[in-house]
């Protein structure tokens, strides 16, 4: 009765194994309470569970292709953005004294235009204007229709209606920077605000007279894909730009 009453205790609080190939039951206890086991197995199901990674939930095929087209594109884009443009731009706004009016924008001296064209308007005429008051030239180009809508930046719109300080001026054309104008932009390049003529050269010269510029700095802000705006930074200036020059999609 006593061994009967012990074994029934100890079974209460160890756990009893038998040997493979005994007939003993007695024989070789293991002394792991009931709550240490338990205890021991939180901590290892905690480890583990520390330890294992967390599984990746791997997005749909279609979203990756997605994904991947719109990064792509996100990355040309970028490439090809106004050529860097930023908020601040160097302006020259130059032409032959018996010539048109030609008007670039670059990201710094050393960088091609960003933004070069030629007004109808002739540049003794802007001169006189600029000489009696402010000037804003607003450059408009119309919208596509939805059918034809391309992915055209305002910057590389090729043809626009010319205003200048309200009155229509005829029409400005994108060109590209040729030779002649890059070395007109190479003359002007260590001048960092500042008007002035530039002797011509051979036939312009006689046929075209003086080269005149104009050369400053502008702060460049984008209202939307269709509005940006250029406003010329003059030190000298009581707060109110000398020339603003407006793009506008509409």
């Amino acid at each position: 009765m006593a061994r009967t009453h012990q074994d029934s205790s100890s079974k209460r609080h160890f756990h009893w194994t038998k040997k493979v190939g005994t007939e003993d039951d007695d024989e070789a206890p293991t002394f792991n309470s009931s709550s240490n086991t338990n205890e021991e197995d939180k901590k290892e199901n905690l480890k583990a569970h520390i330890a294992m990674p967390t599984p990746r939930k791997k997005l749909p095929a279609v979203a990756v292709a997605r994904l991947r087209s719109v990064l792509t594109a996100f990355g040309k884009n970028r490439s090809n953005l106004p050529f860097g443009l930023g908020h601040r731009v160097v302006g020259t706004l130059f032409g032959y004294r018996r010539g048109h009016v030609h008007f670039a924008f670059q990201k710094d001296p050393n960088s091609p235009p960003a933004f070069l064209v030629e007004l109808a308007t002739p540049i003794s005429g802007l001169v006189r204007e600029m000489a009696s008051e402010l000037v804003r030239i607003a450059l408009e180009c119309d919208k596509e229709k939805e059918e034809e809508k391309r992915a055209v930046r305002l910057l590389e719109e090729p043809v626009w209606r010319t205003y200048c300080n309200g009155k229509k001026c005829g029409f400005a054309t994108r060109r590209e920077c040729g030779a002649k104008e890059w070395k007109i932009l190479k003359a002007v390049e260590p001048i960092s605000m500042g008007a002035g003529v530039l002797p011509g050269s051979g036939d312009e010269a006689g046929a075209d007279g003086e080269l005149m510029y104009m050369r400053a700095k502008f702060e460049r802000i984008v209202g939307s894909r269709d509005s940006e705006a250029f406003y010329m930074m003059n030190p000298d200036s009581n707060g109110a730009p000398e020339l603003s020059i407006y793009l506008l999609r509409v």
